[in-house]
């Protein structure tokens, strides 16, 4: 048995309270979504898919995840812990569901920060080697990147969010430099054309399957509940903080992206996206339109983006692993702190342990880093957290339903049904076309996709079992916040 002591009663205390400010929680989540390495090498990938219309795939899933973040954020005024997609499933759906959502999300957070730390190696490797003509391995910079990401997740949660902060401001700064020149200069051989936004975009083809890029372009952004449990006025600082991310993301990547067809011209873009040089056509565009110094400050900079985003990941799994070691759906040392910095210490080099490992076996197994093992992850990991996402939208409509707490009904009914619906629609639409992601075969992506559902039923199984076995620890689940909110039957 996993069982737990009470929260108040763990060795080390708990996290850190008030040790985060809306500033720090949009740094973790923005910086999550990695907008730089997003535009620059997903980007190219959703315009040779729908062409001019990519920019209003953006923005359509940007509209969805706002309708979300209604019904998400309104909960977080009554739940707050730091597995959030667990204790918010568990609370509107019912105890088991939120087990079984416990472990889907911790397999989907691991396994996107380990694919992001491949990646982040990948790129390091490419882009010392073109600064300076030495080619180190990537497997080098990711073993040095996973130290420098666990000691940051070790110390203060406050230092993350530093860190996170200026890797975040200096890639959305070098791609604004990319938009500036490009409408300084009046777009490229056809202008500037609004009508890419054009509704009447939404027929051509390629668009359904874009939608597998672009709503995943946007995940991280709900770890702002994650970090409640050290926010300062999380009843604020959690809704700001969620609807900013979703705001900016969605409008950065849809102007970002319009932006780019732009500069190669509405009639063109689709074709130099689908040409030998698609991968590079942000680099050349904005070699073009702004200078071989902005071009190379990019090839820089996406290497830091990529580590942003592993740490901010990193540090999204590690609180999973915490929550769920303090209420005794994990062995219970992992919920603990470390009394000297408050960080989950033994969550940190849990976490930091399985992506060691993932880097060894890619190396034994010859894998390549990137078009394996960090498509491949980030395919499981994507899915996973839609799926994650669509229980939470029905969750909050089940922890509403008999008490909207003067909350209105559109945040609390609507909001949420209508986000569960589309989400849904977005996981059949992401299942089908995940080989355009990953670029595997059916068997492949089958398998990628299969741990997710034996999760959720092997995480229900373990709290129907908790609750024959022992009905106090099973009471417990859910309920660390229980002082500011009633406890709930399930």
């Amino acid at each position: 048995m996993l069982d737990a002591p009470p929260a108040r009663d763990l060795p080390g205390g708990g996290l850190t309270d008030g040790a985060i400010g809306t500033g720090g929680l949009v740094f973790f989540v923005v910086a999550a979504a990695a907008p730089l390495t997003v535009m620059a090498g997903v980007a190219p990938l959703a315009i040779g898919m729908a062409g001019d219309a990519a920019p209003l795939g953006y923005l359509l899933a940007g509209v969805l995840l706002t309708v979300f973040a209604a019904g998400f954020t309104a909960m977080s005024r009554f739940v707050r812990n730091a597995g959030a997609f667990y204790a918010y499933i568990g609370r509107g759906l019912g105890r088991p569901a939120g087990a079984g959502a416990a472990y889907v999300a911790l397999f989907s957070y691991n396994a996107i920060e380990v694919g992001l730390l491949a990646a982040f190696g990948w790129f390091t490797e490419s882009g010392f080697a073109d600064l300076t003509g030495i080619r180190v391995a990537w497997w080098i910079w990711a073993a040095a990147g996973l130290v420098a990401i666990g000691v940051l997740g070790y110390l203060k949660v406050t230092l993350s969010a530093k860190v996170l902060g200026a890797a975040l401001v200096l890639e959305v700064l070098v791609l604004l430099v990319l938009e500036a020149g490009v409408l300084a200069h009046g777009g490229g051989p056809q202008g500037l054309d609004p009508g890419a936004l054009s509704p009447a975009r939404l027929g051509e083809s390629g668009m359904s399957g874009m939608f597998v890029l672009a709503i995943g372009a946007f995940i991280g952004f709900e770890a702002t509940a994650i970090y409640a449990e050290e926010a300062r006025h999380p009843e604020r600082t959690v809704p700001r903080a969620t609807y900013f991310a979703v705001g900016f993301l969605a409008l950065f990547y849809t102007f970002t992206v319009w932006t780019i067809v732009n500069a190669y011209g509405a009639d063109r873009a689709q074709a130099v996206a689908n040409g030998d040089d698609g991968a590079d056509m942000v680099f050349a565009a904005t070699e073009r339109f702004a200078g071989a110094w902005a071009a190379d400050s990019m090839h820089v900079l996406i290497i830091t983006s990529a580590f942003a985003a592993t740490l901010a990941f990193h540090n999204c799994a590690a609180r999973y692993f915490y929550a769920l070691g303090r209420e005794g759906l994990l062995p219970a040392r992992l919920g603990t702190v470390s009394a000297r910095t408050r960080a989950p210490a033994v969550a940190v080099v849990t976490q930091s342990v399985i992506a060691l490992a993932v880097l060894v076996v890619t190396v034994l197994g010859g894998a390549d880093p990137y078009t394996v093992t960090f498509l491949w992850s980030n395919g499981s990991g994507i899915v996973g957290v839609m799926l994650m996402q669509a229980l939470a939208a029905l969750a909050v409509y089940g922890f509403f339903r008999k008490d909207r707490r003067a909350v209105p009904a559109w945040r609390v009914v609507a909001a949420p049904l209508v986000a569960c619906a589309g989400l849904v629609v977005m996981i059949v639409l992401v299942c089908v076309h995940l080989d355009l992601l990953t670029g595997a075969t059916a068997g492949v992506n089958a398998a990628l996709i299969a741990p997710l559902p034996v999760l959720f039923v092997a995480g229900t199984a373990l709290a129907l079992r908790l609750r024959r076995r022992d009905p106090a620890a099973y009471e417990r689940l859910t309920t660390v916040d229980a002082e500011r909110e009633e406890s709930v039957t399930a």
